[in-house]
């Protein structure tokens, strides 16, 4: 399985399952653009990528930002001249009760988790048709199939990336472009190591493979759906929860 001449941007790339999903699709030769709000950490990505031989480059982008989406994936195709997969992993929580829920909390969240995901299609969809090949890949979750007391924010916009997928695979079939999404379960990433030691032993009882995943386990799925391997694959969501959500 080998990506090698192709191009991809993950969003999110910074650290957790967008670090890891970099690292692996540069393993496997694709060419990666970075892009999250923190250079530093990306430039470090970047390092270790190159640092396996592999070829990286960073674009700072807060995708929360629809100016700043335009810029950077214009800077990313002038400098590559294509981009033929995208990761839509950039994601963020604002927990809370939903009689308790801030509106802002729910735009934040709606807007970074989705409303971005939408955005970043938008500037790759062109060049992707013009060309006859692209992998778009959204990293939803096991909330956005299931819900979650205290993130009705998170699930909502974790379920409308699974529509937006589907919605999206229909649309580009016809040009050799698949759209495919991951939900990842319980992972082992900065956002999950802020839950309490009682939640973790709860939900690890709940995984019948009996671990945490890695963002690796998600970065392998990933790279699968990117590749040739899986060009008969549009509009499925690829459980990588360990047995949490079956069926």
């Amino acid at each position: 399985m080998t990506l090698s001449g192709r191009v991809a941007l993950v969003t999110g790339a910074s650290q957790g399952i967008g670090q890891a999903c970099a690292l692996r699709l540069a393993a496997a030769g694709a060419t990666v653009a970075l892009a999250a709000r923190n250079q530093e950490k990306l430039n470090e990505v970047a390092q270790q990528i190159a640092a396996a031989g592999g070829t990286a480059a960073v674009f700072p982008l807060d995708v929360g930002d629809e100016e700043q989406i335009k810029s950077a994936f214009k800077a990313a195709l002038a400098q590559f001249g294509k981009i033929d997969i995208l990761v839509n992993n950039a994601g963020i929580t604002r927990d809370q009760l939903v009689m308790r829920m801030k509106r802002a909390d729910w735009d934040a969240v709606l807007n970074t988790n989705l409303t971005s995901a939408y955005l970043c299609i938008q500037q790759v969809i062109g060049p992707m048709l013009k060309q006859r090949w692209g992998r778009i890949i959204n990293i939803t979750s096991i909330f956005g199939q299931t819900g979650q007391a205290g993130q009705a924010n998170y699930s909502a916009s974790k379920a409308g990336l699974i529509g937006l997928t589907l919605a999206i695979a229909r649309e580009v079939g016809s040009r050799n472009i698949t759209c495919n999404a991951v939900a990842p379960g319980f992972i082992e990433t900065a956002m999950t190591s802020r839950m309490g030691d009682d939640f973790k032993e709860n939900a690890l009882k709940m995984v019948p493979l009996g671990r945490i995943g890695t963002p690796e386990d998600v970065a392998n799925s990933v790279a699968f759906l990117a590749s040739e391997e899986a060009s008969y694959i549009t509009g499925h969501v690829l459980s990588v929860n360990g047995g949490m959500l079956m069926g």
